[in-house]
């Protein structure tokens, strides 16, 4: 089960009884495996040779006194962990083989940057032939169009993670990749928000049939001029 926006909180308390979960899951990656299993549901990319490359902020791994965690261990350094192992692999595969019917695997490998908060998640993958980048970004502006705290870029803005500073915003986009029939799907969140007390205050607004940003009055810290429209109006 993914739990990247409040859509299982719309399923009723057996779904958010494994909210529990979710503070522990990487959120962003959560937000792109429904992502891709909705374009997978229209056959916009192929299930086949999907990489995920995810990057976590220092908070991500608790407040535990470890040594590891130190400043003196994390400044000015970065290193991949749980290489091929990582705990949340498998609820990952679960998500996508329940969208395609079928057994599928993912490459996944989580980086620890020197940073406080925040998330980012970068998904590659195979398109369908025939499909473009564009159906992809209209396949994703279709996903999310309803969820209120879900922001698909306008085309070729850059997702940052200290634009989603202090908020229970995902930005998200697409990009072409390089490789002809490839895409480039990627997200940030800031995890100590959306990844874990936002997110729990949205489901239970959800749970509790009150509107879905009851609690929630502040935009992210820093918004550039790019994307700082969205949030005029609020």
């Amino acid at each position: 089960m993914t739990l990247g926006t409040s859509m299982a909180a719309r399923q009723g308390p057996v779904a958010m009884a494994a909210h529990q979960i979710c503070i522990q899951v990487w959120l962003a990656v959560s937000l792109l495996t429904d992502a891709l299993a909705a374009a997978g549901q229209v056959n916009l990319i192929e299930y086949r040779n999907i990489i995920i490359d995810a990057q976590s902020s220092v908070s991500g791994a608790g407040r535990g006194a470890k040594e590891a965690n130190l400043y003196t261990e994390i400044a000015e350094r970065i290193y991949s962990y749980g290489i091929t192992r990582h705990c949340h692999v498998p609820e990952i595969e679960q998500g996508l083989s329940d969208a395609a019917n079928s057994k599928i695997t993912v490459n996944f490998t989580p980086h620890l940057m020197p940073m406080i908060r925040g998330m980012q998640s970068t998904i590659y993958l195979e398109m369908a032939p025939g499909v473009t980048i564009e159906d992809l970004y209209q396949q994703l502006k279709i996903s999310y169009e309803d969820e209120e705290f879900v922001v698909l870029l306008e085309r070729g803005v850059v997702p940052r993670t200290h634009n989603v500073r202090g908020s229970n915003y995902c930005f998200i986009n697409v990009f072409p990749d390089r490789i002809p029939g490839r895409a480039i799907i990627t997200s940030v969140i800031d995890n100590l928000v959306k990844g874990a007390s936002g997110q729990a205050l949205q489901n239970l607004n959800v749970m509790m049939g009150y509107p879905e940003n009851t609690g929630f009055c502040t935009s992210p810290c820093f918004l550039n001029k790019l994307i700082i429209s969205i949030f005029r109006k609020s």
